[in-house]
């Protein structure tokens, strides 16, 4: 089954509840979206880690994808900044721009409404459940085979997914029964995931000071 082909794209539908029609409320989905384009990018070699900091490779031609390139710029006009400040940065605008990506390469329909008849909202419906399904399976096998058999790019995608703490796809009971396992994709996928745990708990201190 085809699935799209940035990380950031399955990590939207992973996070899309069916029953709901929707991402659940208190999904961290700007952070996980975010720190599934910079896997990505480290994956492709476009972002390297220096000291703990990403920082844009010289040279490389810049990515295919407009979200990720803009996301590229966006280290690349900067001085060497710790992985956790750049998931943390332009949540809102990453998460409108994955949908927007999905909705114009037909993943999923969007539908502009108004919540109470005032504020402008937009409801997302995949095109294709097999789709989202297909994507279970990757993140189930990525658990389940040896290590060195799992394809980067599922491994980068269980490390978000574990990192942000997205229940609708691994609970805490599936999470502490692959703990061991989760660490090893999360090491073997780069800095992101730590970094991705970090911001969540850098929000909550945050939210809990106010």
């Amino acid at each position: 089954m085809h699935v799209p082909g940035s990380l950031p794209q399955c990590v939207y539908l992973l996070a899309h509840d069916p029953g709901k029609g929707r991402v659940r409320w208190g999904t961290e989905l700007g952070l996980m979206l975010r720190a599934a384009a910079l896997a990505d990018l480290f994956a492709s070699g476009h972002l390297t880690d220096e000291r703990g900091r990403a920082v844009a490779v010289e040279g490389r031609r810049p990515c295919d994808d407009p979200v990720l390139e803009a996301l590229r710029q966006e280290v690349a006009g900067s001085r060497p900044r710790r992985w956790q400040h750049w998931i943390g940065h332009r949540q809102r605008a990453m998460v409108k721009a994955v949908r927007a990506q999905l909705g114009g390469d037909g993943w999923v329909r969007l539908q502009p409404y108004r919540i109470l008849g005032l504020f402008p909202a937009t409801r997302v419906t995949i095109r294709d459940p097999r789709v989202r399904k297909a994507l279970l399976g990757r993140v189930g096998d990525a658990l389940r085979k040896p290590v060195g058999r799992v394809d980067p790019a599922d491994a980068a995608l269980v490390a978000v997914i574990a990192g942000g703490g997205l229940g609708l796809v691994l609970d805490r009971k599936a999470r502490r029964a692959h703990k061991r396992r989760i660490k090893e994709l999360t090491e073997l996928s780069g800095p992101v995931g730590a970094a991705l745990r970090a911001a969540i708990r850098e929000a909550a201190l945050g939210e809990g000071a106010v």
